[in-house]
């Protein structure tokens, strides 16, 4: 199976979605089915699900009329709520992405592959599997991970299962750490200065600063870090 894909760019894409993969080859975006699931940025994803609540808070209504405004979009009353979350969701599924959408397209018709998928359907989730089929525990996480030279032989005994967090959260942190909510054949752990940890996402690298005492300094650190990066990989 094919999990990754790269643009004439060369940048690149994983896990399209039914609806992104409709656009992609059918480029009507108004007949494509989109569903909460599709919002590749779960910042954003959390602010659209404020919509679905029966009652706003003044602080959920401002976080969702903000960033309703800065998608040139009008705030949220009592009236547009489900147009709004419609348009919303579908700005952040296709809207930002359409530039990488058309290199895509330009990416495998560069590379002859376009006449296959186009006559033969059954092979595009192939290609492209879908984000919702990619599960993986924290034990597969670990296993993929290539630590840093140490200087003891000897390795601390702890329990995976119950220091992972939650797997909302451990899909954040894979989306952090590599770009997109799915395991790369290979994870890397590097020691470095700062105060936060940071990410190469184009080298699969979690940069860690070694300055933490105890394990929740290092715990509260990396949320803050993940938190922070809001802004979705490959979109603007």
């Amino acid at each position: 199976m094919l999990a990754h894909t790269f643009l004439h760019d060369g940048s690149r894409v994983t896990g399209l979605s039914p609806a992104i993969i409709h656009v992609l080859f059918n480029g009507d975006p108004e007949l494509a089915t989109i569903v909460i699931e599709d919002c590749p940025d779960l910042h954003i994803r959390s602010i659209i699900q404020m919509l679905e609540l029966e009652e706003l808070t003044q602080e959920r209504q401002d976080t969702v009329s903000d960033r309703s405004l800065s998608w040139d979009l009008p705030a949220v009353n009592k009236t547009n709520r489900r147009w709004l979350h419609n348009k919303l969701l579908v700005h952040a599924v296709i809207g930002r992405g359409m530039r990488q959408l058309k290199q895509l397209r330009k990416g495998i018709k560069d590379v002859m592959v376009w006449p296959l998928l186009t006559s033969r359907p059954d092979v595009v989730p192939l290609l492209f599997p879908r984000m919702a089929e990619m599960q993986f525990t924290p034990q597969m996480v670990i296993d993929k991970i290539t630590w840093p030279a140490q200087d003891s032989d000897e390795d601390e005994e702890f329990d995976v299962e119950s220091m992972c967090p939650s797997s909302s959260r451990l899909a954040q942190l894979m989306k952090f750490w590599v770009g997109w909510e799915m395991l790369p054949p290979e994870l890397n752990v590097e020691i470095s200065g700062g105060t936060f940890p940071t990410a190469s996402t184009c080298f699969e690298m979690l940069k860690l600063p070694a300055h933490f005492q105890t394990y929740q300094d290092f715990e509260e650190a990396l949320i803050s870090a993940i938190n922070s990066a809001h802004t979705g990989f490959g979109l603007v």
